[in-house]
């Protein structure tokens, strides 16, 4: 991208980061050919708050459509959801997610995320797995975001196929696919 005139380069801002609200500051400085400091000042000036308070706005939206888990039982925070078809998370692997000697994240960390989405996903109050057939494929450490995405495959009258691949940046460090059993209102 070439230079741009200041008040060109905000509106260009706005509307980037409305497609994605995710990109970091690192990756408009980037975009728009300019240093993080520019970015953060017209950030600052436009009143677009950072990127964590970006995910946390744009989660909350989204959690409100779910009918079968509390905010509280989500683990990561769903940036997106379209019932019954797909939805994505976001965790942040912290330092008591990881094993302490290894500095790697728990197993039960990355399911919980993915087993928590495809529950949110079905438009159903009451939603379970059935089963899971998963994969570890790469290893979590400490301040990794994974973004874990769920699509579901096929719906039954009271089972849904989903399909989860969580990735760190490109790499793939899960995948699994879920069977979840769900009741609707009338049952």
């Amino acid at each position: 991208m070439g230079k741009y005139k200041k008040s060109t380069r905000q509106a260009l801002l706005v509307d980037k980061l409305s497609t994605n609200p995710f990109m970091t500051d690192d990756q408009l400085a980037q975009y728009f050919d300019v240093s993080i400091q520019t970015i953060r000042l017209d950030r600052l000036a436009l009143n677009i708050p950072e990127l964590r308070e970006r995910i946390k706005s744009v989660a909350k939206e989204e959690k409100n459509k779910i009918r079968s888990l509390s905010l509280q039982e989500v683990t990561g925070d769903i940036t997106e959801v379209e019932m019954n078809k797909r939805a994505t998370s976001v965790f942040e692997v912290e330092e008591s997610h990881t094993f302490l000697k290894y500095n790697v994240a728990r197993g039960q960390y990355l399911f919980a995320q993915a087993n928590s989405l495809c529950v949110a996903v079905i438009d159903q109050p009451v939603v379970l797995t059935k089963s899971a057939k998963i994969n570890f494929v790469h290893q979590v450490k400490v301040q990794d975001k994974v973004v874990s995405n769920a699509t579901v495959q096929s719906m039954t009258s009271k089972i849904a196929i989903i399909d989860v691949v969580s990735k760190v940046g490109d790499i793939v460090v899960f995948d699994g696919l879920f069977e979840m059993y769900f009741k609707k209102e009338d049952d």
